[in-house]
């Protein structure tokens, strides 16, 4: 089985990298869309580990991107995008960074109790049920459903929903984002940053629980070519928002096209 998907026609310089960690597929609406003007990759990540997932990117990218690319990553994907910039330079003349968490831990601390103050008391006490089932290895798909749900709306602002284009995987999860705090706590995360050479964009909604300073503000200041973005009345998943998705495919346009 191909771990990843084909859209539009050659060049393929577009390569697109979903969130999660385990959301497989999560990016194919904004694959497909671009695809209209764009040959684009979707590489679907099924490694539990960090390094394993950049090797299978790699693999990816290399037989079957026309090279250098520009490596577009959503979320969880973002941070992948960057580790694979840091480490493989020539491979990529551009990278998109769209609903990044926050690279630094101190940005990172409210995250969660955003998400509750959004949200009734009632319902606050089933998302922590929800919460807390993600440590046990074996959740019910019902499980994984509600959870996605309770994401999709706490993240939003005014959500669009699209027919399910993803496969959400626990276990891909628990391993890699386990792996992943630990690389943002150490400072890890931030050095990778500094050894990127090429141009950067974010794009950032005002209403996403990760707060959009804490990609903003590092980057600034350390990498040269530097663009930030932020939609107004979008959340975590740009394309999905009803207000910010025109802007959003407009933005991820000029970012490619400049």
């Amino acid at each position: 089985m191909k771990n990843f998907r084909k859209y539009g026609k050659e060049p393929f310089n577009i390569v697109i990298v979903h969130g999660g960690p385990g959301a497989t597929g999560g990016v194919k609406q904004v694959a497909k869309t671009l695809s209209a003007c764009h040959g684009v990759l979707e590489p679907l990540q099924t490694k539990t580990s960090i390094s394993g997932q950049i090797q299978e990117l790699k693999a990816v990218v290399k037989e079957n991107a026309d090279l250098p690319i520009i490596l577009i990553g959503h979320s969880w994907g973002a941070w992948l995008s960057i580790i694979f910039a840091a480490r493989y330079p020539s491979y990529i003349q551009k990278l998109i960074l769209i609903s990044s968490a926050p690279l630094e831990e101190k940005y990172a601390l409210n995250i969660e109790k955003t998400r509750l103050d959004r949200l009734s008391k009632k319902t606050k006490a089933k998302v922590r049920l929800i919460t807390e089932k993600l440590n046990n290895p074996v959740m019910t798909n019902e499980e994984i459903d509600r959870f996605e749900k309770f994401i999709i709306e706490v993240d939003s602002y005014n959500p669009i929903f699209y027919k399910k284009g993803q496969k959400f995987n626990v276990k891909i999860f628990q391993k890699v984002w386990n792996e992943a705090v630990q690389l943002r706590k150490s400072g890890q995360l931030l050095k990778l940053c500094r050894r990127i050479k090429c141009p950067v964009v974010a794009i950032h909604g005002d209403y996403d629980p990760h707060p959009y300073q804490g990609v903003k503000k590092p980057l600034e200041l350390i990498i040269k070519n530097f663009q930030f973005i932020l939609l107004k009345k979008c959340g975590h998943t740009p394309w999905m928002e009803k207000e910010a998705k025109d802007k959003f495919y407009a933005a991820v346009e000029l970012a490619i096209n400049v």
